[in-house]
């Protein structure tokens, strides 16, 4: 197996994989080299960049990390991040890939005190590894995602299963269609500042530094792949509620929705759900819809499964200073 290998620049990364470019296309969007660069250059360009590799035979592994302080490392991940895992390329064998995550450990505990890594939907391999390569691990529970699985149905089957006051509220608030609803799979610059303006106009916070370039270039890029499903909720002409969703591999990622809160008893944000999910499940024929991270109440009417997502810490034993973090992590996760 080749020694790991670092670079930390994403120019760097792009030499390395040389005649090779598109060698993560193939991986969901959360593990696309695009999704990993843009993340980096909106919202992480003062933080710096270390990316390992690894090979074994035909499979490589790619760890995509953030240096934000001496000694400690931490996912290229944020709140825009349904999950974060290693990145395999070639189909390696679980053997191979336990072997690269391991040399990966050794590697950065030459010079790292402290790893952190969140969301995981499942951290037995990386854990596993890094375990062999010498640090102390420590997995919690934080948060889930709420999923919904298809099986199979058509539109009408899955609103027939959703809560009688989810149903109940669409009818009364759809009568006489109060809204006109559409949903694009280009975007176009008037789209986008209608984007913004609903944006501005809802009980959302502001996006932080960055969010809004991220979220526009990853909308610029689902759109020319024909990816994209942007919905808008109009009132006469004025967009009043917006929702932003990509598909992913026969899934519907739900990335962010808001509406003008002054229009909150009329329930545009709801209407406009109605439509994108009949969209996804009857023309789109996804198998699954993710709504993405937090326990938000209001999902748990739409979807009908809940997966616990996992932050993994890992502490080197050389590193004296963060012992009491490495013990506080761990009371906490004995609490839990």
């Amino acid at each position: 197996m080749q020694a790991p290998r670092e670079y930390h620049s994403f120019a760097d990364v792009r030499r390395a994989l040389g005649h090779r470019p598109g060698a993560f296309d193939g991986a969901r969007l959360f593990d696309r080299l695009d999704w990993m660069e843009s993340l980096h250059r909106h919202c992480f360009a003062d933080v710096p960049l270390r990316v390992l590799h690894a090979g074994q035979g035909h499979g490589e592994a790619w760890l995509f990390l953030l240096a934000p302080a001496r000694g400690r490392l931490g996912a290229l991940a944020n709140y825009y991040s349904f999950a974060f895992a290693p990145v395999f390329v070639g189909a390696p064998d679980p053997a191979a890939r336990c072997a690269m995550l391991e040399a990966m450990g050794r590697h950065l505990r030459s010079n790292g005190a402290r790893l952190s890594f969140y969301p995981l939907e499942d951290c037995a391999e990386l854990r596993g590894a890094l375990s062999r390569a010498g640090w102390w691990t420590v997995r919690r529970t934080m948060g889930g995602r709420h999923l919904l699985t298809l099986d199979g149905r058509n539109f009408d089957t899955y609103w027939r299963a959703r809560p009688g006051r989810l149903r109940n509220l669409v009818r009364r608030k759809g009568r006489g269609d109060p809204f006109a609803l559409t949903i694009y799979d280009r975007l176009t610059p008037d789209l986008w500042d209608d984007y913004v303006a609903v944006h501005a106009r809802s009980w959302k916070a502001d996006e932080p530094a960055g969010g809004l370039a991220f979220l526009r270039d990853l909308a610029e890029r689902e759109s020319t792949t024909g990816r994209l499903r942007l919905g808008f909720a109009r009132q006469d002409g004025r967009a009043v509620a917006t929702q932003l969703w990509t598909i992913d591999h026969g899934v519907a990622l739900i990335h962010k929705l808001a509406h003008d809160k002054a229009l909150d008893a009329q329930s545009p944000g709801t209407l406009l759900s109605y439509a994108m999910f009949r969209h996804a499940i009857d023309q789109d024929r996804v198998a699954m819809i993710d709504y993405g991270t937090g326990d938000n109440a209001y999902k748990a009417d739409w979807m009908e499964q809940r997966i616990p997502l996992t932050r993994l810490d890992a502490f080197n034993p050389r590193a004296i200073s963060h012992w009491p973090a490495a013990a506080r992590a761990m009371i906490s996760a004995l609490v839990g």
